[in-house]
């Protein structure tokens, strides 16, 4: 039985698939991917364009033409890789209806076996292909049939098994090839992981069902437990009541009960009735608010027209406007217009050029003399941190004194005068020194700096 309202693209691909010659089929299947393609994934028109390939034997068309020889098929190995795109989209996402059973059990088989059995013969042609070219579209060829395989998985779980122990897909796990190799594993890896969380969401859906077993089975327990209670309650309240207040007993009872069945029904009924009359509720709280907004916009309005609108200005006699334009006048004769020469301008901007080019001459200075006192600077922090290091006299050896040579003249000056001041003090019989104190400075004679003192501190260089 067909369905009603079919898809007009499927009759004709339909009525086209019955009257073309069989070597036709194939080419005319992949229109099938087109239509697919343009419907949107996951609506409601797209299951029942697939229903519809279903119901018109499509499906099975394209299981045949897979089945076939590659050669006799037009298009080759392009055809059918998209045919097993073709056939796994259909196949995932459809609901066969009355069908489910052939559906389930003999058309999904199928579709996975034709699946490893195009993987097997791709896998013999690429180990006996020659050329890389041909190699790399085999290898490409191969990997699509092994994802449309795998989507097929992703729909109907329960076909891992079937795929599992198959002689093919065993063959394809033995190969020596490395790229055959690696993409068969890649898809293994990937179908134990479908197996995987296919077994963690039954055992969810198992855990959840004992869960709510249990608790009905405690809500059942306790119920007959409180039951059980009443009624031990009752019968302890008969034996202690007298046989002749019996009767009043249970009506007392009876009334007891009958408040606490009035009392839960009328809260339910009441919490009935407020659900029901929460809509109009919020509408009333809508229309509250609504309203007072209403009434405040209003309200400053009839604020705003209370106040006097500006009427303009009254009409001017002409002695006004003579008094008016003298008025003007003088302003302006008090208040001249600060307005500039075309000379003046340029003299302007010429000094204005003069004065930035001096400024500029002056900073370019300036930024030399910056730079070359930070030389000087870094100069000096390196000869004293040279000199801090600097041995003993006893510990020096031949070069180091060399080490120590000052480029400037007043430095080997001053330098020469410490140190002759120093030896004068030291060779001095211990009765000159006698009254000095140690910030003392001593004099030394001017004859005496012009002593030659070999290399040391004379401007960096040695003396010939």
């Amino acid at each position: 039985m067909k369905p009603r309202g079919t898809d007009p693209r499927i009759l004709s691909l339909a009525a086209e698939v019955a009257k073309s010659p069989e070597q036709n089929v194939p080419v005319i299947l992949l229109k099938l991917k087109e239509i697919i393609n343009n419907t949107p994934l996951g609506s409601s028109e797209l299951k029942k364009i697939k229903e519809d390939i279903y119901c018109y034997d499509l499906i099975r068309y394209c299981l045949l033409v897979l089945s076939q020889d590659c050669s006799r098929i037009q298009g080759g190995w392009t055809t059918i890789s998209q045919l097993t795109q073709i056939l796994s989209h259909c196949c995932v996402g459809l609901e066969p209806g009355e069908d489910a059973e052939e559906f389930y059990n003999e058309l999904l088989p199928s579709a996975a076996e034709n699946f490893l059995v195009l993987g097997r013969r791709l896998q013999t042609c690429f180990i006996n292909a020659a050329k890389g070219e041909e190699k790399d579209e085999l290898l490409h060829f191969f990997q699509i049939v092994t994802d449309s395989l795998f989507w097929l998985l992703g729909g109907h779980v329960q076909l891992i098994q079937n795929v599992l122990q198959s002689d093919h897909f065993l063959h394809l796990l033995q190969t020596d090839n490395l790229q055959i190799g690696s993409t068969v594993m890649t898809m293994l890896q990937n179908i134990l992981q479908i197996n995987r969380s296919k077994r963690t969401k039954i055992l969810q859906k198992l855990h959840r069902e004992k869960e709510e077993e249990d608790r009905r089975l405690q809500l059942l327990l306790q119920r007959q437990r409180a039951m059980r209670l009443s009624r031990e309650l009752q019968l302890s309240m008969l034996e202690i009541v007298h046989p002749g207040q019996v009767e009043k007993y249970n009506r007392e009872i009876e009334e007891k009960s009958a408040l606490i069945i009035q009392k839960h029904w009328r809260g339910y009924r009441e919490r009935k009735n407020f659900r029901q009359q929460r809509p109009s509720l919020t509408e009333y709280k809508a229309a509250v608010i609504l309203q007072r907004a209403t009434l405040k916009f209003l309200a400053k309005c009839r604020k705003k027209k209370k106040f006097t609108s500006w009427q303009g200005l009254q009409d001017l006699t002409d002695v006004r406007r003579v008094e008016l334009k003298q008025q003007v006048d003088d302003y302006l004769r008090r208040h001249p217009s600060s307005q500039m020469s075309d000379v003046t301008s340029k003299e302007l901007h010429s000094r204005a050029q003069e004065q930035l080019q001096h400024y500029l001459m002056g900073r370019a200075l300036e930024e030399r003399a910056q730079q070359r006192r930070e030389a000087l600077m870094a100069q000096i922090n390196t000869n004293i941190e040279q000199l801090m290091r600097a041995p003993n006299l006893k510990e020096a050896e031949e070069k180091e004194p060399e080490l120590f040579l000052s480029r400037s003249r007043p430095v080997a000056a001053k330098a020469k005068q410490a140190h002759l001041t120093t030896l004068k003090h030291l060779q001095a019989p211990w009765w000159k020194k006698l009254g000095e104190e140690a910030g003392d400075e001593i004099d030394v004679p001017k004859d005496e700096l012009s002593v030659e003192l070999e290399t040391l501190f004379i401007g960096g260089t040695k003396l010939p």
